[in-house]
């Protein structure tokens, strides 16, 4: 059926594909399939190198501290893995890397075993909670771990453990971010994970988002379970079967607390509820409440005019307007210069316009949710072991979750005491009278998104918390805070390069703006010496794709979510606003979360930015035109953008020859600068998210596509290449692992050489997409949503979304052709080398000698166990390197010196040289001519 689908596709026929959610069995086959993968890859020694930045980090979900040490801790980062410290923060060490994922949801540590369990998936339902595999356990502090099941929970909430028997574990499971499942609620076991059982389960749309157990009495626990529903274009935190369960028997069985009459909000406006149990009996909740606000009652005397006036506003009342009253809030919202009372008004006389279009105008992605009237936050607490309920406070809790509850919601209470709780959102506050009145301990260094936290049992006011921004700690309760960041865990959505020398990486952050360095800069501490970090931020917000002028990098575009772009002049520290707005009367547009934005590559002065219509600047942003129709399926009604543009690409070889990518499965093409689009995405799969088309660098006919059903719980990698600007599509995807495709990169230098990322591993092909090898040495299994290739360095960087930016050099892949594949053995070239005096010494006897090294690389038919000999250029063998080769490329070093054999046999030839012995007893290379031979094969280089 395969083969017939394939034909069809090729003759230029549709052919359509049934879109599933992947199976649990179906995810845990193709990380079998990429081990496997890994093992035989022939480009396995390919290492890669991580440059940071660290200072920024990324969002943590939990932490656990030992209660004997506190500085011992582990951090869990949402999709930067598992952390460990035992110097209070001063450093970290990742422990997760050996697992198959990097999505971290919960976190428990048994003390007294050692035992580590890991929940995967993150507990927060964002647009980039990835999700797991299933609950983890490490009995090594992470050199190994098992998988322990429940393998299709898909995102884990809460993990107990029983504090007088760790074989007995409570795990509160969240299901599935976006389709219904049954494998969540709350499963338990008494055999250390070998067999779970279901204790509680609600329906296959609402899962248990937190426990929390008696500190007294571990067969008292608290379960909140939470029912949502998350599409691509709509988010619905809240429902009928959101609410407060209780155990008397250690999670065995479960009663229903928040019921009518307890006190505690009922029915479907119930949102994501966090618990906190002091004891037996006391108990807070923190509730995102989804229910309306009582509408006020109109002022008497009200002051100006709002967005809700022209919604309801008759022409005849609209053109009655004060023209100062009707300008005041036209400057007000910044409407364009050229909205006036007096032209506005015009415009609704002619019918061209009505009134309810200037609230229209103001209409964005973020409308429905900011300008629904929900009550938000509130804390109450039950004294009598969850029977009833009171709220804690008379007053709305106001600027706390900014309408985006279901990325927050924990309660914590101090273990010493019941008056004392902290809550958070986007700032963390706490009360110290049972959450009556509450104050911010946030502070300048401490970022404003809060995810978890830790409070001391034994020493009041200190605290560990962990935000969007990493893990901060005090000590004076808020007062003053520590940033503990060095673990290199960005989540990155869009990375680009420049071409200065050395060259600059760019990249857009969740929650943490955009970031520029040099690629080598070195991820240390000397900077606090300095107080200068090696990365500088030029944007707030969350850092969205970046554009450089390649004639002068000063000048970047970049913005955040929702198409807030800018032009930034670097150099002056200036920011232009360059947003596309639409006309007065026309729909507004829409903008993706992540909205796209390209330089033209033939004339820097053209920016292409991507709303629902192809945006296109001829003068640097300054001014806009649409050069398309909507080119997406027009959207659908929900309180999240969609229906937007997600990719663009222009081919280098014409101007104007564009493919455009949408969130809706559409991709189009114009031939003629957008004055015609053809739709070339009829015969790919439905309804998925186009996350890449690229024009290529070798051929003008040839583009390539890759779609993402992340957002339908599809893991499937789709990747497609077309040989006549998609009017028929190959699929190259077939030989890769499931896991959803994020980018595809065409290397610039060969034609036959891709690369693909995924959210759990980076493959590269050397034959247009026939067969993948993968990717690992240096390279944890993290989320890969960015690939670019610095042409002039040769150097393949790559974004993820969890452990910051990596680098290769990629030269050696370059080369490969089937006769280097076919041939038994290939040294590639060598850089020269600048001769030191330093080699071998140092400054102080107290410090290592300096030691030089040079790389060399090779390419082999099969493994097998070579020397790697070092010639002088009379051929002497000045030392020899036993190397056993895998077959692939290979990697090795040289520390540029002699053995004591080739430095005997050096100066018997060349009696005339004096070799001087280093400080730490070594004889190093003199200025002069060598090569590396393997096999016969020989490479030369210099030592200048």
């Amino acid at each position: 059926m395969k083969q017939l689908i394939l034909v069809l596709a090729l003759a230029g026929l549709s052919f359509s594909y049934s879109q599933t959610t992947s199976s649990a069995a179906e995810v845990i086959q193709s990380l079998e399939t990429k081990r496997q993968m890994q093992t035989s890859s022939i480009v396995k020694n390919v290492s890669f190198d991580n440059i940071g930045p660290t200072v920024m980090s990324g969002r943590v979900v939990d932490l656990a501290v030992n209660p004997k040490n506190p500085t011992e801790f582990y951090v869990g980062y949402a999709s930067g893995g598992l952390w460990h410290t035992k110097n209070n923060g001063t450093s970290f060490t990742p422990i997760l890397d050996s697992s198959d994922t990097q999505n971290v949801g919960d976190i428990a540590i048994d003390w007294n075993s050692r035992t580590i369990w890991v929940g995967t998936g993150e507990n927060n339902s964002s647009r980039s909670s990835y999700a797991g595999i299933g609950i983890l356990k490490s009995t090594d502090n992470g050199k190994t771990w098992q998988n322990m099941g429940l393998n299709d929970s898909h995102h884990i909430g809460r993990i107990i453990i029983h504090k007088n028997n760790p074989e007995e574990v409570v795990v509160g499971v969240t299901g599935h971010l976006y389709t219904p499942n049954k494998e969540r609620g709350i499963y338990k076991t008494t055999d250390g994970g070998k067999t779970w059982k279901q204790t509680l389960f609600v329906d296959d749309a609402s899962g248990i988002i937190d426990v929390s157990v008696s500190p007294s009495n571990p067969d008292i626990m608290f379960a909140s379970s939470w029912t949502k529903d998350r599409k691509a274009w709509n988010f619905d935190g809240s429902g009928n079967n959101s609410g407060i369960y209780k155990s008397t028997d250690g999670g065995d069985s479960w009663t229903k607390m928040s019921v009518d009459g307890s006190g505690f909000p009922t029915g479907n406006g119930v949102g994501r509820i966090g618990l906190a149990a002091f004891n037996d009996n006391v108990i807070y909740a923190i509730h995102d409440s989804q229910f309306r606000r009582e509408k006020k009652k109109e002022e008497s005397k009200k002051r100006g005019l709002t967005k809700d006036d022209f919604k309801t506003m008759t022409t005849d009342a609209f053109l009655a307007l004060e023209d100062k009253k009707l300008n005041t809030f036209l400057k007000q919202n910044n409407f364009q210069e050229k909205y006036r009372a007096q032209n506005v008004k015009q415009m609704v006389r002619s019918g061209n316009v009505k009134p309810i279009d200037l609230a229209k105008y103001l209409e964005d992605a973020n409308s429905l949710l900011f300008d629904t009237p929900v009550i938000g936050t509130e804390v109450y607490k039950s004294t009598d072991g969850g029977k009833s309920w009171k709220k804690t406070h008379d007053d709305y809790l106001d600027g706390i979750y900014f309408s985006y509850g279901y990325y927050f919601g924990h309660i914590y209470v101090d273990p010493s005491d019941e008056n004392g709780i902290y809550i958070y959102g986007v700032p963390i506050l706490t009360s110290k009278d049972g959450g009556k009145t509450f104050k911010s301990i946030g502070k300048e260094n401490v970022h404003a998104d809060h995810h978890a936290l830790w409070i001391n049992p034994n020493m009041p006011g200190h605290l560990i918390n962990g935000n969007d921004g990493g893990v901060n700690i005090t000590y004076d309760d808020g007062e003053t805070w520590i940033k503990n960041n060095s673990p290199s865990v960005g989540q990155f959505y869009a990375i680009n390069v420049d071409n200065e020398e050395p060259y600059n990486v760019y990249g857009g952050l969740q929650d943490n703006g955009v970031w520029m360095g040099a690629h080598d800069a070195s991820e240390n501490r000397a900077w606090h010496q300095s107080g200068q970090y090696p990365w500088k931020s030029i944007m707030g917000g969350d850092g969205m794709q970046v554009q450089i002028d390649n004639r002068n990098s000063n000048v970047v575009y970049t913005g955040f979510q929702f198409g807030n772009y800018f032009r930034v002049d670097v150099e002056k520290n200036k920011r232009t606003y360059i947003q596309p707005k639409h006309t007065l009367g026309e729909n507004p547009y829409r903008f993706n979360w992540q909205t796209p934005i390209l330089l033209s590559p033939h004339n820097q002065d053209i920016l292409y930015l991507g709303g629902n219509k192809l945006m296109r600047s001829m003068n640097q942003g300054d001014d806009w035109e649409a050069i398309s129709d909507d080119l997406t399926g027009g959207g659908k009604k929900g309180n999240v953008a969609y229906g937007t543009l997600a990719t663009i690409s222009e081919s280098p070889f014409k101007f104007g020859l564009i493919y455009t990518g949408s969130d809706d499965g559409h991709i189009h093409i114009t031939k003629n600068a957008g004055g015609s689009w053809e739709n070339i995405s009829t015969s790919l799969p439905k309804d998925l998210w186009v996350s890449r088309v690229e024009a290529s660098n070798h051929k003008k006919e040839r583009v390539y596509a890759s779609l993402n059903g992340y957002r339908n719980d599809d893991f499937k990698p789709y990747v497609y290449m077309s040989n006549d600007y998609g009017k028929t599509w190959k699929d190259i995807g077939v030989k890769l692992p499931h896991s959803p495709v994020n980018v595809i990169k065409e290397d610039p230098v060969s034609e036959n050489i891709l690369y693909v990322g995924t959210d759990n591993g980076l493959y590269v092909s050397f034959d247009m997409g026939s067969n993948w090898e993968a990717f690992s040495k240096g390279l944890p299994n993290v989320a890969f949503h960015d690939l670019v290739v610095q042409k002039e360095a040769k150097h393949l960087v790559v974004g993820t979304h969890g452990r910051s930016i990596y680098r290769t050099d990629i030269a050696p892949l370059q080369k490969m052709s089937s006769s280097i594949m076919n041939s038994p053995m290939t040294v590639f070239d060598l850089e020269d080398v600048k001769h030191s005096f330093r080699w071998g010494g140092s400054w102080s006897k107290w410090l290592d000698p300096y030691v030089p090294e040079m790389s060399f690389s090779f390419y082999t038919n099969s493994a097998k166990d070579v020397t790697v000999k070092v010639l002088s250029e009379k051929g002497i063998v000045i030392n020899e390197i036993p190397f056993k080769a895998d077959k692939g490329f290979n990697y090795g070093s040289y520390d540029l010196s002699f053995s004591e054999k080739g430095r005997k046999a050096y100066t018997k030839k060349n009696k005339d040289f004096v070799l001087k012995e280093a400080t730490n007893g070594a004889y190093y290379l003199l200025k002069g001519k060598y090569a590396i031979e393997i096999d016969g094969k020989k490479k030369s280089f210099n030592v200048k």
